[in-house]
C-alpha cells in the first residue's frame, strides 16, 4: 500500500517545478541548496533541468547541473532535456546541456534522431563534435 503523499510536500513540488520552468534560477538554486534534490521528477518523470531545459533557460539548466542534476535523465516517454532542447529549438540550452555531459544520442528519440528529422544539420555537425 503506498503512502498518501503530504500536501504540503505537493505543495513545495509544485512551486520548485513551476520556478524551473520559468527560470527562476536564483529562487530554484536557494531550494536546492537548502535540500529540494536537483534530480527531483514529477508525475511525468520531467526533472527540473528537463522543465527548465524545455522552456529556454540556459541559467537554470546551468545552475541545476552545477548542484547534481543528471544532464541525460529521461522522462517516463524516453525523452531528454536535450531531445526537448532540439525540438524547441533552445540553441543556448542546448550548448549548456552538452558542455555538463549530455549525450546526443540517449532518449528516445534522441537528441540527433530529433535534429534528423527536422532537417537541423547544424546541430548534427556539433553533435558529431562529441
Amino acid at each position: 500500500m503506498s503512502e498518501v503523499p503530504d500536501s504540503e510536500v505537493i505543495e513545495l513540488a509544485t512551486k520548485v517545478f513551476d520556478l524551473a520552468r520559468r527560470g527562476e534560477t536564483e529562487t530554484l538554486a536557494a531550494y536546492l541548496d537548502a535540500g529540494v534534490p536537483a534530480d527531483l521528477t514529477n508525475d511525468k518523470g520531467d526533472t527540473l533541468v528537463m522543465l527548465a531545459a524545455y522552456h529556454g533557460h540556459p541559467a537554470t539548466v546551468e545552475a541545476l547541473l552545477a548542484r547534481g542534476a543528471a544532464a541525460d535523465r529521461a522522462n517516463d516517454r524516453g525523452q531528454t532535456p536535450l531531445a526537448g532542447a532540439v525540438f524547441k529549438g533552445e540553441g543556448a540550452v542546448i550548448r549548456v546541456l552538452l558542455d555538463g555531459g549530455a549525450d546526443p544520442q540517449a532518449g528516445t528519440p534522441s537528441a540527433a534522431d530529433t535534429a534528423r528529422m527536422f532537417g537541423k544539420t547544424d546541430l548534427l555537425e556539433l553533435f558529431d563534435g562529441r
